[in-house]
């Protein structure tokens, strides 16, 4: 299972990609996760040990001149594109618990989009050989967007997930997201809503994404919020929350089989 996770900043991604990759961990899964949001907290979401001190990817410029040939910090001129990465899981990885391994892969904070540096090249290659070469589970908590991924490397993802909050600002950035991946090929695409207080916020989630395929509703939980703010795992959410999160993962294994 290849998963892909997306959606606006502050929506709870995030909690969402930690919760997967913990899922799939007590089901006895080996799961390497991926941090791939240039503003990476997956780190801090999953409890790791040194959480603060891990150094992205995309922050180390001598390697990537090493695996590019290219010259640090520059941009422009010569290097490869195909870089030398199927080593780099078991060397970069940090180890969390006997069954996860994760990567920070951070991004390229340039401006504008699609851009062809030495890094975003190298990000690129690593993530197609996780994709497409590995044989563990793979969650990746992406930004708002899908920029590491490309037309190759989306045939492997079974899934991209958007998470949604009820508010116009959420659903236009999850319609884009789903736009992009369209885009790329990437076929199962599904909502998972979070923050959800009552009633009224589902049926208006229900309407703005009408014919979409939703997994499920998470509530608006204080231990999740508190998680958040004490950069740690949110093992203190509510049962309500637990049974919505255990529908969900239960709604996504059912579909897999059913396609």
């Amino acid at each position: 299972m290849k998963i892909a996770v997306s959606g606006k900043g502050g929506v709870g991604k995030t909690t969402l990609s930690a919760f997967l990759v913990k899922w799939f961990a007590d089901q006895g899964r080996t799961v390497l996760a991926i941090d791939a949001d240039p503003d990476a907290n997956l780190a801090h979401a999953l409890g790791v040990a040194g959480a603060s001190d891990i150094v992205p990817v995309s922050r180390m410029r001598e390697l990537i001149a090493e695996r590019t040939q290219s010259v640090p910090g520059t941009y422009g001129g010569f290097f490869k594109l195909n870089p030398k990465v199927d080593d780099l899981p078991e060397t970069l990885s940090v180890k969390h618990g006997d069954r996860i391994r994760l990567i920070v892969m951070g991004g390229v904070k340039k401006g504008g989009s699609g851009c062809v540096c030495p890094e975003s090249v190298m990000l690129k290659n690593l993530v197609q050989h996780l994709v497409l070469r590995r044989d563990e589970v793979v969650v990746m908590d992406m930004e708002a967007g899908i920029e590491h991924l490309g037309r190759g490397t989306s045939k492997a993802v079974d899934w991209l997930i958007t998470v949604v909050e009820p508010g116009r600002r959420s659903i236009d950035t999850a319609a884009r997201i789903r736009a992009l991946g369209k885009d790329i090929g990437l076929t199962r695409v599904g909502l998972v809503a979070n923050k959800v207080r009552n009633d009224q916020d589902r049926a208006f989630l229900r309407k703005a994404l009408s014919g979409q395929l939703i997994l499920g509703f998470l509530p608006y939980d204080e231990g999740i919020i508190d998680a958040d703010l004490r950069s740690v795992y949110a093992d203190g959410i509510s049962e309500e929350t637990r049974a919505a999160l255990e529908k969900i993962m239960n709604n996504l294994m059912e579909v897999s089989k059913a396609e």
